[in-house]
């Protein structure tokens, strides 16, 4: 990390001269002016103080953002295989996201998971065969190109029938798989 150019890109956003924060501060204007430069480094106390004057903490200052990638390839994504049936966590690491969408694949007579009931939503698009749709006592059948929505208010899970891998895209918010 750029500690020098992080100091001065928060000065800077913070409209504030190298003065107005060696004041602030109970610094130089030399020793900032070497900091932002990186001909110097602070100790931890002293970066407190210059990050105090700045209206921020140590944590906030190197708490790493992480750039967001809106695209994901194979490679990117988690395959749990369990008995029956086969979820693919096409987005990575949703669970900190408003929605988690997974691909389900469901072998012949195989059921998913179970979902208890949830204050979310759900979203299912039926991507290959067929799947009945268990909704507390109800069934519905959700063919290939079809989708179904509901609230979380249910105990429900899918069934695949047919003879061949049933495959589904399942989103729920907020993230529950």
């Amino acid at each position: 990390m750029d500690i020098g150019h992080k100091i001065k890109q928060l000065r800077v956003q913070k409209g504030l001269t190298l003065e107005e924060l060696a004041s602030r501060s109970e610094l130089t204007k030399g020793f900032l002016s070497q900091l932002e430069r990186n001909l110097t480094s602070p100790s931890i106390t002293t970066l407190d103080d210059i990050l105090e004057a700045l209206g921020t903490s140590l944590s906030e200052f190197f708490r790493e953002e992480t750039e967001e990638t809106p695209v994901f390839q194979k490679k990117d994504f988690f395959v749990d295989e369990r008995e029956g049936y086969t979820v693919n966590w096409i987005v990575p690491n949703t669970q900190k996201n408003e929605m988690e969408p997974v691909l389900v694949e469901i072998e012949q007579g195989g059921t998913s998971f179970e979902v208890n009931p949830h204050s979310g939503e759900e979203f299912g698009y039926v991507v290959e065969g067929s799947v009945v749709l268990v909704l507390g006592e109800e069934r519905y059948t959700v063919r290939k190109g079809e989708t179904f929505y509901l609230t979380g208010k249910y105990f429900h899970y899918l069934i695949n029938e047919k003879k061949t891998t049933a495959k589904v895209l399942w989103i729920s918010t907020p993230p529950l798989f």
